[in-house]
């Protein structure tokens, strides 16, 4: 089983960037940032989803897009407005947006080509 591990993401809105260390999470679909922080940063939610944890529970959570940067690399992504005291997760839609896999023997990031099969 593989441990988790966080890796450091610059968050890029209207209103300025900040720095934050995720939780790499390959079992979330998306990234999801405290809404404060993302709300600070000016970003604004275009839609809303329908989300399910790991409990079974499901919400309706917003989403937002936002300019990120991992390792030197910028991409836009999408991302939620999380809870205010949950750490911030880097999903799996960003991490395929920067064309980045886990090493889950070395816990950490690493790069991986783009296929067009």
């Amino acid at each position: 089983m593989m441990g988790t591990f966080t890796h450091p993401m610059t968050l890029i809105g209207p209103l300025g960037s900040e720095t934050v260390e995720c939780v790499v999470d390959t079992g979330a679909i998306f990234t999801t940032i405290p809404a404060p922080t993302l709300e600070r940063l000016g970003v604004e939610a275009f839609t809303t989803i329908r989300v399910r944890f790991a409990d079974g529970k499901e919400d309706d959570w917003r989403m937002g897009q936002l300019e990120a940067e991992i390792d030197g690399t910028r991409r836009p992504i999408l991302c939620l407005f999380g809870s205010v005291d949950a750490p911030p997760l880097l999903g799996a839609h960003a991490l395929e947006a920067f064309l980045l896999t886990v090493d889950p023997a070395e816990q950490k990031l690493v790069r991986k080509e783009a296929w067009l099969l």
